[in-house]
């Protein structure tokens, strides 16, 4: 998109990250979480500064299915929707939000907002972020899904704890893999045997960790390898490292691709978003391109950390799909 003379010089900058300025909407609803980032919201007065600015501020109670408030807040006539709390509560509704086709707002309320990091909000600022509703830039940006289930982060299976203190992995290349999902990866647990074919075609029957991401890792940069240099390259970003064994070859890899299958025996213990999770066999994991509008304040910094400086300063064009099966 070409700046515009009417745009206010952020709104010009961020218009270089591919945002387009948008207009207000209409009936914004925020839910609220107040116990995220152990009460971050409600330190911060969330939901009153957004009732301040006309937001219907919905605040969560205990056993509230969120899903359903947020398609109730639609049908009320919602025209975007936001949500102040952790990474899986953002999942949710973002869901929802792009389900009917409507603009989602992250309030980095959770404790540590991976995806406001990655999406180019400033975590610092927590009411800043409400300028999203009034004062907002929009993109569109990718959502992954496993058995259907929508996630902006990662999905993550095996025992991290278990491989990072073994020393059969000094390999440095394999020991990068395992720092970045111990940054990225929320909760999982000793995952039963696990099988899954590779970019390469190789396959892989006993594996330590799989780490499947809603775009890939920035593997190669250490001062920034927990965050994803973009959320818009139409696909997952896959990590494996396997249990230590006999074969010559190393016993990490990482590679992306619009989707991936594993098999297991039985159903698998997982973290989506930072939320345990059990998933029934076979787990099929698979990118949706452009599925989510989101817009931050026009104000807040619009790009990754570990974006690439080209591609930060480049008009970008729409999304297109790398040829299958390419690697990271």
């Amino acid at each position: 998109m070409l700046p515009t003379p009417a745009m206010n010089p952020s709104q010009r900058q961020l218009s270089r990250y591919g945002r387009r300025p948008a207009e207000p909407p209409r009936r914004p609803v925020l839910f609220v979480n107040p116990g995220s980032g152990d009460g971050k919201a409600a330190r911060a007065g969330v939901a009153e500064r957004a009732r301040g600015k006309g937001i219907e501020a919905v605040i969560l109670a205990p056993g509230q299915d969120l899903d359903a408030l947020a398609r109730e807040a639609v049908a009320a006539g919602a025209d975007a929707l936001g949500m102040a709390g952790g990474d899986g509560s953002l999942a949710v509704v973002a869901a929802v939000a792009a389900a009917h086709g409507i603009p989602f707002v992250c309030v980095p309320a959770g404790t540590r907002n991976h995806f406001a990091l990655d999406v180019g909000v400033d975590r610092h600022d927590v009411i800043g972020a409400l300028d999203a509703f009034t004062d907002g830039v929009e993109r569109q940006i990718d959502m992954a899904e496993v058995n259907g289930r929508a996630f902006l982060n990662n999905a993550s299976l095996g025992i991290y704890g278990d491989a990072v203190r073994s020393p059969a992995y000094r390999d440095a290349k394999v020991h990068t893999l395992l720092q970045t999902a111990a940054e990225v990866m929320g909760p999982s647990a000793e995952a039963p045997a696990l099988y899954l074919v590779d970019d390469l075609g190789r396959e892989h029957r006993d594996l330590a960790l799989v780490l499947v991401s809603n775009n890939p890792y920035a593997l190669d940069r250490p001062l920034a390898r927990g965050t994803r240099p973009a959320l818009d390259s139409g696909q997952l970003g896959i990590v494996v490292v396997d249990a230590p064994g006999d074969s010559p070859q190393p016993p990490g890899r990482a590679w992306s691709a619009p989707n991936l299958e594993v098999s297991a025996p039985e159903p698998v213990h997982a973290g989506v978003d930072g939320e345990a999770v059990d998933l029934s066999p076979p787990l099929r994991f698979a990118i949706r391109p452009a599925e989510l509008r989101v817009r931050i304040s026009s104000r807040h910094p619009g790009a990754s950390p570990s974006a690439q400086p080209s591609r930060r300063g480049r008009l970008r064009a729409p999304p297109t799909l790398p040829p299958r099966g390419h690697r990271a």
